[in-house]
């Protein structure tokens, strides 16, 4: 995962009181660093810069889900990706299915106690949502 870090243009309170949240995505867009994340005010929810690739040459800016300890740090080295409004559909529509409800709880069963640990970074910058 990139180094959670970036601009002060994150919050709606630390931009002109104007600033939307799509004004401060684009800017994230463009002067963001590649694999830069920016954690937001919801925990769990990050943001990072996904660089312009081949195939699709223009660099997106990603909502990443992971799971955070108390201190507020991911648990896990990458969480889940999502680069659309449709992605984020049906990846909802999936975690709400029954049948992996219950598939999740007899992985629990079966699996050894794992202890969650947190994976690097930190930053107090939030992205106001």
């Amino acid at each position: 995962m990139g180094k959670i870090s970036g601009p002060n243009l994150l919050t709606a309170a630390e931009g002109s009181p104007a600033t939307t949240a799509k004004e401060r995505l684009t800017q994230f867009l463009k002067d963001g660093k590649d694999w830069e994340t920016k954690a937001s005010n919801i925990p769990g929810i990050f943001l990072f810069k996904l660089p312009g690739l081949r195939g699709r040459g223009s660099p997106l800016v990603a909502i990443e889900i992971n799971p955070v300890d108390s201190s507020g740090s991911p648990t896990k080295k990458r969480g889940i990706v999502i680069r659309s409004g449709s992605e984020l559909e049906e990846i909802s529509r999936l975690l709400t299915n029954p049948k992996i409800v219950q598939l999740a709880k007899s992985i629990d069963e079966v699996n050894p106690d794992v202890k969650i640990s947190s994976a690097k970074g930190g930053s107090s910058e939030i992205f106001e949502i």
